[in-house]
């Protein structure tokens, strides 16, 4: 319930928002810093819904400390604008230097609203309190869309630094170029996997030639890649097998034995077209 103070000021902002929309998104565009095109028709829609929202709102019963996080519009409102700046690539002060130029905006707005001093000041309060739990809300709605950005930006890196290459038919190659960790692993299997099936491979080469070292963990992970290939029904070769890899794999105790290996990508293709046999031959029919 709320009190009859707290009506009359809702009641003086959302009028105030409801009859100034428009000249308050322009002159709140106005106030902001220099962070980019402010003056589009995206940010001038997104001024506009979260003002209407804002005007929504507090024409409700909501207590003002809960409207930015239960009132779906306002919240949404929020995370568009906040979001669609973290994908622009704007810094988090100038999200919150955004919603400190809103309310600047709103607090002018106000004193050409009423001449009430108290009003006035009760208003300003709440524009505070509203205004503040906003700007936490964006700032960390940018947060987390700059970190959804950077495990978008991360999994295409390993998507392209891990491709699926089509040497013959039936043979497929993927050169692994740097650390295999376990993320990397999980792509190179996907990618590989799904090519053999689209592809009807038999046999995947796995050139590690550009993987600086191979540790146990490594080991596991070519392992794992071998066993699912094989699962699918292809065979598994592991080219790029350097004097310096089989001497730290004959170190650290693994065992390869039951996997092809070929010192190099050309080894590893020939191993490929003998396992194939006459289906390989240039000019063989296949069914």
């Amino acid at each position: 319930m709320l009190g009859t103070d707290e009506s009359q000021v809702r009641t003086v902002l959302a009028r105030m928002l409801d009859e100034d929309r428009t000249a308050l998104a322009r002159d709140w565009a106005g106030q902001e810093p220099g962070d980019g095109d402010r003056s589009g028709p995206q940010p001038r829609r997104e001024a506009v819904e979260l003002l209407e929202a804002l005007r929504d709102a507090l024409a409700g019963t909501l207590p003002v400390s809960r409207i930015v996080e239960q009132d779906p519009a306002v919240r949404d409102a929020l995370t568009s604008l906040s979001e669609r700046r973290a994908r622009a690539g704007a810094q988090p002060s100038a999200t919150a230097m955004a919603i400190l130029a809103l309310k600047r905006t709103m607090l002018g707005a106000i004193e050409r609203h009423t001449d009430d001093s108290a009003l006035r000041y009760r208003a300003a309060l709440l524009v505070n309190e509203l205004l503040d739990s906003a700007g936490v809300l964006t700032f960390e709605v940018y947060c987390a869309g700059r970190e959804q950005i950077i495990r978008e930006q991360h999994s295409q890196m390993l998507e392209l630094s891990t491709p699926v290459v089509r040497l013959w038919r039936h043979v497929l190659a993927v050169p692994l170029i740097g650390t295999l960790d376990s993320a990397r692993t999980q792509v190179v299997m996907n990618s590989l996997l799904e090519a053999i099936q689209a592809n009807e491979a038999r046999v995947a080469i796995i050139d590690i030639t550009g993987v600086p070292t191979v540790d146990t963990a490594v080991a596991q992970h070519l392992l794992q890649t071998v066993s699912a290939v094989r699962l699918m029904g292809a065979e598994c070769v592991v080219s790029g097998i350097r004097p310096s890899i089989a001497q730290t794999i004959t170190q650290l105790g693994i065992d390869l034995s039951h996997i092809v290996t070929r010192g190099s990508l050309a080894d590893a293709l020939a191993t490929a077209m003998q396992l194939l046999g006459d289906s390989a031959r240039p000019g063989a029919v296949h069914g």
